[in-house]
């Protein structure tokens, strides 16, 4: 017989790689792609960063190849190192290291090596070292953690710090019904959290909100049960807005919320049109217009084939385009193609998550992975429903999933790649051992098969 032909050269070695490579291959192709295509847009999208800051679109890019370098590294440490078992064990600490982070933001502690730090006036960052860490990232991830690991033992009835304490003082006898220990565990945690995050940023919270109850309502909790928790919620905010009208949360992000939700673009843009140019007036309408009609008029521009990369004259208006306004820059320099492109590795990722979660026989498991796929999918989609400012969807920053400029989202989502594939990869082997010790459809006794054989 002849020998197999060996792949030689870089893409020899790169399909020699993927043969061996037992996670799964479409979700780590996903990541690789939006990396690549998050070097290109960075590098072209930030002219207007560069001038600002004093340095050159090459340096960026270079800092950006480093983070994406981290980024891979931390892949596949995760995918070669990870165990289920650890992350089950770190998740139980997700929701002690959000509250803890989060109470240093929201009563601005300074406790010397850490404090709390400011961007547009509002708490959302910490200082460690010096270094901007922005908390409400890794924040996201640790609660995905944490309600996995609370999903999955209260399912199992194996909670114990609960109903000891009920069971040593008659009085609390009650939190050993199954509706306190989801209160306790699961409930208060996702509303403490959300209101948290609130106090720095209103859209932060609405979508950490939404991942989690959307996560709860997937992990089988009864619907119900979440109505109470929304209204619980509506009645806070609705508690903070009060508090807010009467002055006692003037400081607060409030006002920044309402302003967004009520804005008003054409009335914007008379007030822009009939005041005299560089007046405060016209300073202020034209600072609300930057970035959403900026945004739009990039993706108007793009039209059908865009273009061309290094071609967009949007990136040099939209202040922050190479962050929250990435798809607009995207769409304008590569025209609908890359929309859809974006849209299809988005879906993909979407459509595969769902496919490992089914192939996990745990449902911790299964938990991490629709609760990690909901929070990139999710975001990505936000992002882009703010990009084409889709009615109802408030004008406010997210990141485009390992696309966007931004150290710290694009490690967190780098670490969320790393565990999908980690658990992926447990998954494949979990169904190839289910396909070995399945029994044939239709079984043939021995008589049958020496009959048919002669």
């Amino acid at each position: 017989m002849p020998e197999e032909k060996k792949n030689t050269g870089f893409i020899g070695h790169i399909v020699n790689l993927m043969d061996r490579f037992s996670g799964d291959k479409v979700i780590f192709l996903i990541a690789l792609f939006l990396m690549l295509i998050s070097v290109v847009s960075v590098f072209s999208s930030t002219p207007r960063l560069a001038n600002d800051t004093g340095s050159d679109r090459v340096s960026i890019m270079v800092d950006q190849l480093k983070v994406v370098a981290l980024g891979f590294f931390l892949i596949f440490t995760l995918y070669f190192l990870g165990r289920v078992e650890w992350y089950k064990k770190l998740s139980m600490l997700g929701y002690a290291a959000s509250f803890a982070v989060l109470a240093v933001l929201v009563m601005n502690l300074n406790l010397g090596f850490v404090r709390a730090g400011e961007i547009n006036g509002a708490r959302r960052i910490l200082l460690v070292a010096g270094k901007q860490i922005h908390i409400y990232e890794f924040v996201k991830l640790f609660m995905i953690m944490y309600l996995g690991w609370a999903l999955d033992t209260f399912k199992n009835g194996e909670f114990k710090w609960i109903p000891r304490l009920a069971q040593r003082h008659e009085r609390l006898a009650f939190l050993e019904q199954d509706i306190w220990q989801k209160i306790i565990y699961i409930y208060f945690p996702i509303l403490s959290t959300t209101l948290m995050v609130m106090m720095g940023s209103n859209s932060s919270a609405i979508f950490i909100g939404a991942i989690l109850v959307l996560m709860v309502l997937v992990g089988g909790i009864d619907w119900r049960d979440i109505g109470w928790v929304v209204l619980v919620g509506l009645v806070g905010v609705g508690i903070m807005f009060g508090a807010y009208k009467a002055g006692w949360l003037k400081e607060s992000r409030i006002g920044t919320a309402i302003g967004r939700i009520t804005q008003d673009d054409e009335a914007t843009m008379r007030q822009l049109v009939s005041s005299k140019r560089e007046s405060l007036e016209w300073r202020q309408a034209r600072g609300k217009l930057d970035q959403p009609v900026g945004a739009l008029l990039a993706i108007k521009e793009g039209g059908l084939l865009g273009k061309g990369i290094g071609n967009s004259t949007q990136k040099y208006q939209v202040p922050v385009i190479f962050g929250d306004y990435m798809f607009s820059f995207i769409v304008e320099e590569t025209g609908l193609w890359g929309a859809i492109i974006l849209i299809i590795l988005y879906f993909s990722l979407l459509a595969r998550g769902t496919l490992v979660a089914k192939m996990c026989d745990k449902y911790y498991d299964k938990m991490i992975v629709t609760g990690l796929i909901i929070l990139v999918t999710g975001q990505a989609f936000m992002h882009m429903a703010v990009n084409v400012h889709l009615p109802l969807v408030p004008q406010t920053g997210q990141t485009l999933p390992l696309v966007s400029h931004g150290t710290n989202a694009f490690l967190v989502f780098s670490l969320v790649f790393g565990i999908l594939l980690s658990i992926s990869k447990d998954a494949k082997e979990n169904m190839a051992r289910k396909e070995a010790e399945a029994q044939p459809i239709i079984e043939h006794d021995d008589q049958w098969t020496q009959n048919t054989t002669v």
